[in-house]
């Protein structure tokens, strides 16, 4: 029998391929194409539009880094917006923290959630069914929009790439709208690509919210599947520089939230040195961003 290849479309001349061994789903929703399979070396592997988002075998580095870095750099984060991350990684990493109320999901694509569910359901574990956690299928401009002033200590912003069904969560009003429903030592979160292929969406993304928040930045993150080198997370903050943190600081945070020992590539001290970024992506940063 021929082998099954899959091959990511995310970039027109460079990428990876994958060996399948089992497709699980393929499913052609109301938003975008979702593929879920099997693979021999990442185990089950979630695909949107052609471009692979989690694998089993390496979701923690990113999931982690998304998750823990904003909510330990804030002072004291109790409510938490999700946006995107219909797979459930990043709200189970939210919920892992002891110190979090309330956790709001927004993933405009109900059939990424029930594919995760079905297929990937150790990615979310148990976290569908944590009381501290509100999952609406829903648009996240509309809900972030319509939200009340204050009403967020972080928010996570987990999409696509700024093209297709992403595109909307990457404007001028959207950014607005989170820096008024975000409270005062508020910060945001997302992902910006790899600069070593996807410069321009680093710096766009930064000079843009440098016009709603008075400290913008990134840090890093190297996720094998991200393919290109570091994958750069965007974070912008209303109160203290998220980068201004000590390790003790960030560990005396982490005890409290009860998630030491927990994880698997986040650490208080690869949290402190992520932000510590090489020339070649610190140069993408806008000057106002620094």
């Amino acid at each position: 029998m021929a082998e099954t290849w899959l091959n990511e479309t995310l970039y027109p001349d460079w990428g990876q391929r994958f060996l399948v061994t089992r497709e699980l789903a393929r499913v052609k929703s109301d938003f975008q194409d979702v593929v879920v399979f099997e693979s021999s070396s990442h185990g089950r592997v979630l695909v949107l539009d052609g471009v692979i988002q989690i694998t089993e075998r390496d979701e923690f580095v990113y999931q982690e880094m998304l998750t823990h870095v904003p909510l330990l750099a804030h002072p004291c984060a109790k409510r938490v917006l999700i946006i995107g991350a219909g797979d459930g990684g990043v709200l189970r990493r939210v919920l892992q923290h002891d110190t979090v109320e309330k956790a709001v999901m927004v993933e405009i694509d109900g059939a990424v959630i029930e594919l995760s569910k079905q297929y990937l359901p150790g990615i979310a574990g148990d976290a569908w069914n944590d009381p501290r956690a509100e999952v609406i299928v829903g648009d996240g401009i509309d809900y972030v929009a319509k939200a009340a002033d204050g009403s967020f200590d972080v928010i996570i912003v987990d999409s696509t790439d700024p093209i297709g069904v992403g595109e909307v969560l990457f404007t001028d009003e959207f950014y607005s709208n989170c820096a008024r429903i975000l409270s005062a030592e508020g910060l945001i979160v997302n992902q910006c690509g790899v600069p070593f292929m996807q410069a321009d969406e680093l710096y766009e993304t930064s000079l843009r919210r440098a016009k709603f928040f008075p400290h913008v930045g990134a840090y890093v993150a190297a996720v094998p599947t991200y393919v290109g080198g570091f994958m750069t997370l965007g974070v912008a903050s209303k109160g203290q520089a998220p980068n201004t943190q000590t390790v003790e600081q960030i560990r005396t945070r982490a005890e409290a939230a009860k998630i030491l020992g927990t994880t698997r590539y986040w650490t208080p001290e690869i949290h402190v040195g992520s932000f510590n970024l090489p020339p070649y992506i610190a140069e993408h940063l806008p000057k106002t961003g620094k």
